[in-house]
């Protein structure tokens, strides 16, 4: 990222710099109550994870947390390690720091291969064509609309049939990702530390910091900037989709050639988390379109809590289960038949929901601003938008959808997105309980983030939110909660 004047196209809250530098669309001004509500909600009003000191406990709980659970699952048989005894502690310590020392550390090889998957990403984001799509408006930039160039689909796909040739001539052998897990997730974590304090200095020094608290490392987990671009690519979509994403199916790919080249055939669970990755990955990238339209877009700001969970968090602990079968014989996690089938159907049906409801939200949105053409990528499931959708009319000037799933709970999505996250753990049976560790946080996550969306939106629409309660009253799970 040179030249901070050049490279970072975001623009100053309320200057008068050139529209082109953040691909400025149109200005989209709400009413005179809707503005009222957005300076409520851009102003900070309060702390949130605990405040300074909350986020201090999980910038450093964290990571300690994935050194703990991968080492358990490679090194103690995927089960919860711990002193033997009152005078093993400071032992037990010292063993937990050598396996980090020896078997984590910052090596050549997770460098070159971490850094050179940022750098092809960034360079497939910058050149490849790509579908703009018109976000929302942004109450900071004076109501205009930003275009986000949506690309992702070449990009994964380039690098899918990259990966496969140069895993073809062995110049780059995909086993080798799992096998330097623990390598690759320590340079993870720094690029993790490394872009948040960079972005926080920077931003404060161009001044285009927005939303901020005063309390240092607060603001440097929060984020202090809103909108990063460099050239056509916004930072902040990029890094949503094309390094997580891309790291956790190439993981699961990863562990099914291990398990090949060990046993000579991979495992129904080995597949099936290649399957459950991969359609997680290509969402993302086919539905790309729709994460302008989405709260984090708009209004979330860059910090730690997204850069660092992007980089790390979601790569290094949401599949721990292939990490588990790529290092234990198969004979510990062999289903019946029956099982298997009721494993997959599962998946697909939580999919379906979740594919098809974050579908309608996105398009009924694109919809209200006039937006009625939409790309065709593969697959495109039945009920993905909504005909003359039924919905409330706020005072705001937006529109709240009460049809499709959306008809029977307020977060339809975040309950097939749980049950997809359940069966990454299901996978391995009860051989480890770590590779329930991302249903486990998934769920205490979405609920915290419920609460926030729900606190924001009364904020902003007032006795309109009140109503669309009253219509529909379950948050997760209809009849239930």
């Amino acid at each position: 990222m040179a030249g901070a004047e050049e490279g970072l196209k975001q623009r100053k809250v309320g200057s008068t710099a050139p529209a082109n530098n953040l691909q400025v669309s149109r200005v989209v001004v709400p009413t005179a109550e809707g503005i009222k509500r957005d300076k409520a909600l851009d102003e900070h009003v309060e702390y949130e994870f605990g405040g300074p000191w909350g986020v201090v406990a999980i910038m450093t709980g964290f990571p300690i947390l994935m050194y703990y659970l991968w080492i358990c699952l490679v090194f103690y048989d995927g089960q919860l390690a711990h002193p033997s005894s009152v005078d093993d502690i400071q032992p037990f310590l010292w063993r937990m720091w050598e396996h980090i020392r020896v078997d984590a550390s910052p090596n050549a090889y997770a460098w070159k291969v971490y850094t050179g998957l940022i750098v092809y990403q960034l360079f497939l984001a910058w050149i490849m064509p790509g579908y703009m799509q018109e976000g929302l408006p942004v109450p900071s930039l004076g109501y205009r609309t930003l275009m986000y160039k949506c690309n992702a689909v070449g990009c994964v796909y380039t690098t899918m049939i990259t990966a496969a040739v140069l895993h073809y001539y062995n110049i780059f052998r995909m086993t080798e990702i799992i096998d330097n897990f623990g390598h690759l997730m320590t340079v993870a974590m720094i690029y993790g530390f490394g872009v948040s304090f960079f972005m926080y200095f920077i931003t404060v020094a161009t001044g285009n910091q927005i939303r901020m608290s005063g309390n240092f490392i607060y603001d440097v987990f929060m984020g202090a900037c809103l909108n990063p671009r460099i050239g056509p690519v916004d930072l902040k979509m990029w890094l949503e989709v094309r390094i997580p994403w891309v790291i956790v199916f190439f993981m699961s790919v990863s562990g099914a050639c291990k398990q090949y080249e060990t046993y000579g055939y991979v495992t129904p669970n080995m597949a099936f988390m290649c399957l459950a990755t991969w359609l997680y990955l290509n969402a993302c990238a086919k539905g790309e379109e729709c994460i302008p339209q989405t709260w984090d877009m708009f209004h979330e700001k860059w910090g730690f809590l997204v850069i660092f969970w992007n980089f790390a968090g979601v790569p290094f602990s949401y599949i721990y289960s292939v990490v588990y079968m790529a290092s234990h014989d198969p004979s510990n996690y062999r289903f019946s038949t029956p099982t298997y089938v009721a494993l997959y159907l599962t998946l697909l049906t939580a999919y379906y929901i979740w594919d098809t409801s974050m579908s309608q939200k996105s398009r009924f949105k694109m919809q209200t601003q006039g937006i009625t053409t939409y790309r065709k990528t593969f697959p495109q499931l039945p009920w993905g938008t909504i005909k003359n959708p039924s919905y409330i009319q706020t005072a705001h000037g937006n529109r709240l959808l009460t049809d499709g799933w959306w008809r029977y709970s307020r977060k339809p999505n975040y309950v097939a997105d749980w049950i997809m996250s359940l069966t990454w753990g299901l996978v391995q049976g009860t051989c480890s309980p770590i590779p329930y560790f991302y249903s486990v946080f998934f769920i205490v996550v979405l609920i915290h983030r419920c609460g926030r969306d729900f606190e924001r939106c009364a904020i902003k629409y007032g006795k309109d939110w009140e109503k669309y309660c009253s219509i529909v009253k379950y948050k997760f799970i209809p009849g239930i909660y």
